[in-house]
């Protein structure tokens, strides 16, 4: 068995605040002595607007949130402590025209050894209520990142809203996943209504373990590093998000959730990852000896 933390924050859009929290959640996942940390989707900021987030956006050799992790990670592994994480950040797109949103792997070097673009973007419009047009400034991606091999088993990446598309799971769990993860930040409305059923659903589906790392509370959406700097006010909230991050196991049970208590609360949650468990699963349950390919038409 292998201990995971997964955690959760309420950024801002200073990517600087972003990541000193990162950093103590960092220090926290070293704490509880797991090998890897889950951070949520857009944790190096959010953004009052689209075009906003266009200014934000910074390369990952430029990204004060970015570098804060990198260099935590690297003065850990220098005094033989190692830790891998994983978090959901923004990257300029090569059109300049919208940003990317990925997730991004870290070894213990503080390296990026992995990075996924979310290929599902939140594009709804409810007659009478919200619109939401995530891809107005989101790039999407076009591929599914092959699981890679980690200290708790193999991950499979995903990001918020591909949680309501079950092919991204299935498919993850061919290529032999033993972990997905996505990192999100739901609304308060979508999570309170199917946040643990969805995450329940897809880890029964695949038959895996699911790190659901999320946002919380109310988010400050507009400072910047350079504002925070100068001590100017800080802002009256402008977006919410559900929290409750959760690690569910195989048998779609939730082994861990961070307390809604205190909603601005920075926290982590941590479980073992337990893959005598998921083969026992598995094996009582053959799903991926039983598949139709041949009826439904195609083999995810």
């Amino acid at each position: 068995m292998v201990l995971i933390a997964a955690g959760q924050l309420s950024s801002t859009s200073s990517l600087k605040k972003n990541g000193e929290v990162a950093v103590r959640l960092i220090e926290r996942a070293v704490k509880a002595n797991a090998k890897v940390l889950f951070l949520p989707e857009a944790s190096d900021y959010i953004a009052k607007s689209q075009e906003f987030s266009k200014e934000l956006a910074k390369h990952v050799d430029e990204s004060p949130f970015v570098q804060a992790i990198s260099s935590k990670l690297r003065q850990l592994s220098s005094a033989g402590v190692d830790l891998e994480v994983n978090v959901g950040v923004h990257e300029p797109s090569k059109e300049g025209n919208r940003v990317l949103n990925t997730s991004l792997w870290f070894n213990p070097r503080g390296e990026i050894v992995h990075r996924y673009q979310k290929v599902h973007l939140f594009d709804v419009e409810i007659p009478g209520g919200a619109i939401i047009k995530e891809s107005q400034g989101v790039e999407p991606g076009n591929s599914v990142v092959a699981p890679f091999s980690s200290p708790a088993g193999n991950v499979g990446l995903a990001i918020c809203y591909d949680l309501r598309f079950p092919e991204i799971a299935l498919r993850l769990r061919t290529l032999g996943a033993d972990i997905l993860s996505f990192p999100s930040a739901f609304t308060q409305r979508t999570g309170a209504a199917h946040w643990h059923l969805l995450g329940r659903s897809r880890a029964i589906d695949t038959q895996c373990y699911v790190v659901m790392a999320a946002q919380t509370g109310g988010h400050v959406t507009s400072i910047t590093d350079d504002s925070d700097a100068q001590g100017l006010a800080i802002e009256a909230p402008t977006r919410f998000s559900y929290g409750h991050t959760i690690i569910v196991d195989p048998w779609g049970t939730i082994i861990a959730e961070v307390s809604d208590i205190d909603p601005q609360a920075e926290s982590i949650c941590v479980a073992d990852i337990d893959l005598e468990h998921l083969t026992k699963v598995r094996t009582n349950m053959p799903l991926w000896n039983q598949r139709r390919p041949d009826v439904f038409g195609y083999d995810v």
